[in-house]
């Protein structure tokens, strides 16, 4: 990804959804323009979730994920439509693409309801369908009235039409979040706190790092950036305190006792919190805290799959202080990357990383998860905050 490419995780995650052979993949190369997916006569040739990132004219910068057709079968079929299933926890905006009367897609459309996906029903191939129109009035039919679009992914009949219809699908709002929200304006002078360790190797930052930069400098804030050690002399080269300064959370303790207490103090990790989740569950799964014992059980969620470092955050470094706090009883379990339990029962808590790699979508929906389990989650941020002492002091971003 160059510099100038916009994050993965903050684009439109489009998910295309059918059976085998109903050119899924034939349709995201009609739509980009170009031929960025694999296409084959066979049917199963996508096996697994692809994504490809794109610039979709009229909507932004997207990510389309070509998956396995819903009718797979046998055991590697099965587990193909499991990683479909999983998909979908990603998808902004799910197209089912069909080039008959629906059968297993009607289950899909209940589960993209269930999950308040947005669906656009597409016909495909309908440059060799007979009676397109009325094969399509069926579908819209059994689909409870959603209008169905005729496209040929071969001809590039409908295609135009397809993409101003998922323009108009992208829900309101999706543009308009921003990683720092009301917390910064324009000509606000704004700190940021980076340790630079084994988290952020030589010649890097961090991508939460990157990003947040990125958002001040559009929103025309003057930007300052030191790490732990270098914060006195900072704050003492600058004419007037900053209005906001943003830290790695685990240097909160340190930098709390060393602002102005002029300056609004957050974190990397709390303000992506927000802006990738629901803050205030995660606020509300601090107070769980308070009632973890030494036979309590917490799950450690991490969104990269990197391997562990010496004195990784998540793996060693919160562990250590819950520890500390509640016991050295207190047990721990981890995954990483797209790993996650769908039984949440044996947890007395999760704490998840600021997962600056994932879509808003997949971290609402492991929120939606743990509720629904009646499982407290909350992020690194938060709980080292609350572990600080100073979660009622730090600012969050509306």
């Amino acid at each position: 990804m160059g510099i100038q490419d916009t994050p993965r995780a903050s684009r439109l995650h489009i998910g295309l959804f059918g059976k085998r052979n109903v050119g899924k993949s034939s349709l995201i190369n009609a739509l980009t323009g170009q031929e960025i997916s694999l296409v084959s006569p066979v049917p199963g040739t996508t096996t697994d979730p692809v994504s490809k990132s794109f610039e979709l004219h009229g909507v932004g910068p997207v990510v389309f994920w070509d998956t396995a057709g819903l009718d797979d079968t046998g055991p590697l079929g099965r587990l193909r439509v499991e990683a479909t299933r999983q998909a979908v926890e990603k998808t902004d905006l799910a197209l089912l693409v069909l080039t008959e009367l629906p059968q297993e897609e009607l289950t899909w459309l209940s589960l993209f309801r269930e999950k308040g996906i947005p669906v656009l029903v597409v016909l495909n191939q309908c440059d060799r369908l007979a009676e397109s129109s009325l094969l399509s009035d069926a579908i819209s039919q059994q689909m409870g009235g959603l209008p169905v679009l005729c496209v040929s992914a071969k001809t590039g009949e409908g295609i135009p039409q397809l993409r101003q219809a998922i323009q108009e699908a992208v829900p309101d709002d999706f543009w308009d979040l921003t990683i720092t929200g009301d917390l910064a304006n324009e000509g606000d002078v704004v700190l940021l706190v980076m340790p630079q360790d084994l988290q952020a190797p030589k010649g890097r930052l961090i991508l939460p790092q990157v990003q947040t930069i990125r958002e001040l400098l559009d929103k025309k804030c003057s930007v300052m950036s030191c790490t732990v050690d270098c914060l006195p002399a900072t704050l003492t080269a600058l004419k007037t305190p900053p209005h906001l300064i943003i830290t790695d959370s685990q240097a909160f303790p340190t930098v709390w006792a060393l602002k102005p207490p002029e300056s609004l103090l957050t974190s990397f990790s709390i303000l992506f919190a927000g802006y990738k989740g629901d803050i205030q569950a995660f606020l509300d799964g601090a107070n769980a805290i308070a009632h973890l014992t030494e036979r309590s059980t917490v799950l450690i969620a991490e969104a990269c799959a990197h391997a562990p470092l010496t004195e990784d955050i998540g793996r060693e470094k919160i562990p250590r202080l819950l520890r500390k706090t509640i016991g050295q009883g207190l047990s721990f379990d981890f995954v990483r990357g797209n790993a996650f339990p769908e039984d949440l029962s044996p947890y007395d808590l999760v704490i998840h990383c600021g997962a600056c790699m994932f879509n808003r979508r997949h971290v609402l929906h492991r929120i939606a998860q743990a509720e629904q389990q009646k499982v407290p989650i909350c992020n690194y941020g938060v709980v080292l905050a609350y572990l600080a002492g100073i979660l009622d002091k730090v600012s969050f971003a509306k």
